[in-house]
C-alpha cells in the first residue's frame, strides 16, 4: 500500500465547492484517507496501491483549489495494512487546529533543509523544539531535542511564555512529523518577540527521504498518525502497535507487560484510567469484533 502527505498553505477562493467536487473525484479513483480543507489552505494523506493513481490525486487537488506544486511525501505500509478505513473529505475552519487560520501576511520561521539542520542540532546556543505531542516523541526523536510537553498541539502556544522563561529569546529551531505544526508554532513564537526561529522543511518525513543514511541524526521511528503508527528510515511501515486507550505507540516488549490488554490499556495509560474506561474500552473492542465478524467495520470516536 502506498501513501501520500502534502499541505499547503494558500487562500482557497471556496472551500466547500472545491469539497464537493474533490470528493467525488477522488472517491471515483477509490481512495482512502484524509483531506481536509479550509481558506487558509489544504492538508492530506490518502493512501491506494497504485502509486499513479496518487499522482493522480495530488493533481486533482491542485486544480480543484487552486494549489500549486503541492511537495507531495510518500511512504508505504504493509499489503495487508489498507492505512485507513474510508475517504474523508472535509471543510474545516483550519487544516491543523491551532485556533486561528493562517494568512498570507502572517511571518513564519526560516526553512531549512537538511544539512543546514544537522548544524543546528550540533550548535549549543541553539534551543531544538520538538512540537510534537508527547506520545509521538515516545517512537523517536532527534539529538538533543526538547519536548514541549503538549498532548495536543492546541495546547502549544499556552507553552511559549514558559519556554521563553526556561529558555530566553534564543535562536529556536523546531519540527515536526510533516512541517504543518511547525508553520503555525513559529508565527506563534515570532509573534511572541522570539527573533530567530527555524523550522525543519518538511518535517522529519522529509528529512528521512533526503538524508543519507550515514548522516542521519534521527534515532528511532517517526509516529504517524494512520495505521501504520510509525514509518522507519526508510519511509516503510515500521515496528509498532498502537494501544487504542490513550494512542501510545507500544513495542512488542510492551505487549508483554501485565497491564497489556488489547484495546483497553498498556503499561503507559494503565494508571491513569478508571475502571469505569477500561470498561468502556472492552465494550468498543467486543463491538468491533462483532462488526468484524459480520464483514463490517465498526467504527468508534476517540478524541484526544
Amino acid at each position: 500500500m502506498n501513501v501520500v502527505s502534502f499541505y499547503r498553505f494558500f487562500e482557497v477562493a471556496d472551500p466547500e465547492s472545491a469539497a464537493s467536487h474533490l470528493r467525488t473525484q477522488l472517491g471515483k479513483l477509490e481512495l482512502v484517507g484524509t483531506l481536509l480543507i479550509a481558506s487558509e489552505g489544504v492538508n492530506a494523506s490518502l493512501a491506494h496501491q497504485d502509486l499513479d493513481l496518487l499522482r493522480c490525486a495530488v493533481q486533482l487537488v491542485e486544480t480543484s483549489t487552486g494549489a500549486s506544486s503541492l511537495r507531495a511525501k510518500y511512504s508505504t505500509a504493509r499489503p495487508d495494512n489498507p492505512v485507513f478505513y474510508r475517504l474523508k473529505v472535509k471543510v474545516r475552519d483550519e487544516i491543523i487546529q491551532f485556533g486561528k487560520p493562517l494568512t498570507s501576511s502572517d511571518p513564519l520561521g526560516v526553512h531549512v533543509q537538511v544539512n543546514e539542520w544537522n548544524e543546528l542540532l550540533d550548535d549549543p546556543d541553539v534551543l531544538v523544539l520538538d512540537i510534537r505531542n508527547d506520545y509521538e516523541i515516545e517512537a523517536g526523536a532527534f539529538d538533543n531535542a526538547v519536548p514541549v510537553g503538549i498532548e495536543r498541539f492546541a495546547e502549544f502556544e499556552s507553552r511559549i511564555e514558559n519556554l521563553i522563561e526556561v529558555h530566553g529569546k534564543s535562536t529556536i529551531a523546531m519540527y515536526c512529523t510533516g512541517g504543518i505544526r511547525c508553520e503555525k508554532a513559529s508565527n506563534a513564537l515570532l509573534a511572541s518577540g522570539c527573533e530567530a526561529v527555524h523550522q525543519l522543511d518538511g518535517g522529519v518525513l522529509g528529512y528521512l527521504e533526503m538524508v543519507k543514511p550515514s548522516e542521519s541524526r534521527w534515532h528511532g521511528e517517526c509516529f504517524v498518525f494512520d495505521q501504520r503508527v510509525s514509518v522507519d528510515a526508510k519511509l516503510s511501515q515500521g515496528s509498532y502497535d498502537q494501544c487504542h486507550a490513550c494512542r501510545r505507540a507500544i513495542s512488542e516488549t510492551d505487549k508483554e507487560s501485565s497491564l497489556y490488554v488489547k484495546s483497553v490499556s498498556c503499561p503507559y495509560c494503565f494508571h491513569e484510567t478508571s475502571e469505569r474506561q477500561k470498561a468502556q474500552f472492552a465494550e468498543r473492542a467486543k463491538q468491533e469484533a462483532l462488526a468484524n465478524a459480520r464483514g463490517e467495520r465498526h467504527v468508534g470516536v476517540l478524541q484526544t
